[in-house]
């Protein structure tokens, strides 16, 4: 972006000084904490000089509780533990398992069933037929009540801090005192739980555990035979039940069948379906036998009409017609004979021929014979097929008749069935869970695999542990308290201070060291504030230049415009550093009362270095590249609240400047601060979208620039944008540099 600024002539080259470093006199105090460093870290050597001063109150204290706890860890009856293990792994006869389920893998448990088996093993019964067993009750370690109760339990009870042994009954003191010393946990990533018990008495510690896995596998095993038991008695009441359900069943199945006479015959079928069957049977082999008949009878009338040798098996079959072929057969070995020496018409001849022809008319009337009685047959066949036809009309109709009587009877039949089968069911898990119920040894859930040994280490306390913690955490502790006593009276001045006026007075001018003329036109970090009369605070305002009021109207112009300044833009015709130093004196005006962020989009500045707690901190060039976060390119101001966003390191592309993402981060700073100020400079190559959106503008003008020339750049800037434009009377110089901080006045 490039306006029509005016310009007069050469640029002329302007001195960087922010605020003049002075030394003070040497009969003017310096207003300066002694454990504050200038950019106000604090100082560490100073911390460890006030705790090496006060070393003494760090030593006896930590000495003390070191004896202290050793003492007390020595005073301590201790206790040993032991330990029991159980692996639950769902144990069960496959013998002892119902015929349906001997075949059948069981599941491996899942942890909510080791964790149900914790919570057994935690059970008062448990615990109950334990501290029977071991005659808990009976010990002073148990029962409070045994041993006594001390004037201080029984005061802490009586203000409901602790509870009254008395209130209780025995059994629950002991009990309470068991739980305390019990303890019953699931190893992780497997089906092991672990059995600790403690007590006085290591010997007792080991059999109060190995008692409580007994019980549990005990308890197990009583609760499998309970269940036997009662599946048993039920199954019992449930039998006698449906016996004489299924003896009323059957008796009225076997009456309805009398009644309807459905009586049964073989394949426990009804002997009306029965003969249906046989009559349909005899029926389909008379068709078969007439089918075949008339067939045979046809074939060989065939072959006699049409003269061709009869080759029918009946016929074929037949001895007469065996023996008629076998003397054709001679007949005609002789004729060849003959025929070998005669002639046709010798009488042999003729009389041999005469014979084969004879033996063929036999053999013909042997099979018309044939044929006539296979057609008799066949009629005989179809008077059997019609009678047996009529049979089965006449049983179809009987069977018509009774298939309503029929339906009835199959469901009584179905019912006593099913009657009978859930008896035989529960016969066979009586039979079952009665040889459970007598079997001594029923599996448990779990198996001992580690059983409690006799332990000869305390297991509580822990002495080294407590000697050290209570040691270490005294130690801690003192320290701590010398440290913050310290950190108080060293920061008291700085919270006390008197904040009346918003600004850093430098001393007077005729007080300064000879050394500050010759400072006064380098760039130099200020000195903390220096306490000055109140009078000479009076004289300082009567002397301050006019332009340094202008601004000061201006800030708190801004300041009051509230959301109407969240945006502004710092711009104009001067050279050098005036444009950065009014921008930088203008945030740190209206940082007096609210959070503002200045960012410098100008070539690089060695005011806005010298005023940043980090001149090497990295700029908005790096943050375009990815090289930096917010966290990294906003830096402090030395002297104010102002945070302060560079254009980036010495040496950096300005290119970088053009990237949309310059926008988002000035939305991402607008989204935080109060008020976001853009040093823009000359705005010679920055995009006037990211000047003009929503911004005001402050222009820096040159002293020599006439008032016609600032009308028409007023009216530009308007134009391109800008909602409201500002035109100082003329820029600001750095010895006219304003703090924000907070003025130290000596009283």
């Amino acid at each position: 972006m490039r306006f029509a600024f005016w310009r007069t002539g050469s640029v002329r080259e302007w001195v960087v000084r922010v605020m003049p470093k002075s030394a003070p006199a040497a009969d003017e105090p310096i207003a300066r904490p002694a454990a504050a460093s200038v950019a106000g870290d604090l100082d560490l050597s100073a911390l460890g000089q006030a705790l090496a001063r006060n070393k003494r109150w760090i030593i006896v204290p930590t000495l003390l509780a070191a004896v202290l706890s050793i003492l007390v860890v020595n005073l301590i009856t201790p206790r040993y533990k032991s330990e029991a293990r159980i692996l639950i792994d769902g144990r069960e006869n496959v013998f002892l398992r119902p015929n349906g389920e001997r075949t059948e893998e069981r599941s491996a448990l899942d942890p909510e069933a080791v964790t149900s088996q914790v919570q057994l093993l935690l059970s008062r019964d448990l615990a109950r037929e334990v501290i029977k067993k071991n005659k808990l009750a009976e010990l002073p370690e148990f029962d409070p009540v045994l041993r006594g109760i001390s004037p201080l339990r029984s005061l802490l009870a009586l203000f409901g801090i602790g509870r009254d042994p008395f209130s209780l009954t025995p059994e629950e003191r002991v009990l309470d005192s068991y739980f305390d010393r019990y303890t019953a946990y699931a190893v992780d990533k497997s089906r092991v739980v672990v059995i600790e018990f403690q007590s006085q008495d290591p010997d007792l510690a080991a059999r109060v555990a190995n008692s409580i896995a007994d019980g549990y596998l005990v308890l197990q095993q009583n609760a499998r035979q309970e269940q036997a038991k009662a599946a048993s008695q039920w199954l019992s009441g449930e039998i006698d039940n449906l016996r004489k359900k299924v003896a009323d069943a059957e008796s009225r199945v076997e009456d309805f069948r009398s009644k309807s006479s459905l009586f049964v015959g073989t394949n426990n079928t009804t002997l009306s379906n029965q003969q249906l069957g046989e009559l349909n049977t005899q029926l389909n082999n008379a068709r078969a036998l007439k089918s075949d008949a008339e067939s045979k009878a046809r074939l060989i009338r065939e072959m006699l009409q049409s003269g061709r040798p009869i080759e029918a098996s009946e016929v074929l079959n037949s001895e007469l017609i065996r023996r008629l072929a076998e003397q054709r057969v001679t007949l005609r070995g002789q004729l060849a004979e003959q025929s070998s020496t005669l002639l046709d018409g010798h009488p042999r001849i003729k009389e041999l021929k005469a014979q084969l022809v004879d033996l063929d008319g036999q053999i013909r009337d042997e099979a018309a014979k044939i044929a006539r009685s296979l057609e008799n047959d066949a009629r005989i066949a179809s008077g059997r097929v019609d009678g047996l036809s009529a049979s089965l009309d006449q049983l179809k109709r009987q069977a018509t008749s009774t298939n309503g009587d029929d339906v009835k009877l199959r469901a009584l039949d179905r019912e006593a069935k099913a009657q009978r089968d859930l008896l035989e069911t529960y016969l066979a898990k009586y039979r079952e869970a009665n040889t459970r119920e007598n079997i001594d040894a029923a599996p448990a859930d779990g198996r001992i695999i580690s059983r409690a040994s006799v332990s000869n280490v305390p297991a509580y306390p822990r002495k080294l542990p407590i000697v050290l913690i209570a040691t270490l955490a005294t130690l801690m502790l003192s320290a701590g308290t010398i440290a913050t006593g310290e950190l108080l009276r060293i920061t008291a001045p700085r919270l006390t201070a008197p904040r009346a006026e918003a600004v850093f007075v430098p001393p007077p001018a005729g007080k300064r060291a000879p050394q500050a003329a010759a400072a006064a036109a380098t760039v130099s970090v200020p000195e903390p504030p220096v306490a000055v009369p109140a009078q000479e605070i009076a004289e300082s305002r009567l002397n301050r230049p006019a332009e340094f009021t202008e601004i000061e109207q201006l800030a708190e112009e801004l300041r009051a415009a509230g959301e109407a300044a969240h945006k502004i833009t710092v711009l104009g015709t001067a050279s050098g550093e005036s444009i950065t130093w009014t921008a930088l004196t203008l945030a740190r005006l209206i940082a007096r009362h609210a959070r503002v962020v200045l960012v410098d989009l100008s070539a690089s500045s060695l005011a806005m270095s010298a005023a940043s707690v980090d001149p090497a901190a990295p700029g908005l060039a790096e943050l375009m590249l990815g090289e930096a976060s917010f966290s990294q390119v906003i830096t402090r101001d030395r002297q104010s609240r102002v945070h302060l966003v560079s254009s980036g390191r010495s040496g950096s592309d300005r290119a970088l400047l053009q990237s949309p993402r310059l926008s988002l981060a000035i939305d991402a700073l607008l989204r935080v601060y109060d008020h976001l100020l853009l040093d823009a400079g000359a705005a010679s190559d920055l995009p006037a979208e990211l000047l003009t959106a929503q911004a005001r503008a402050v222009v820096v003008p040159e002293a020599s620039m006439p008032a016609d020339a600032r009308a028409v750049m007023c009216d530009q800037l308007q134009a391109v944008g800008f909602s409201d434009v500002k035109m100082l009377s003329e820029p600001a110089s750095p010895p006219d540099a304003v703090d924000s901080g907070p003025r130290v006045v000596a009283a």
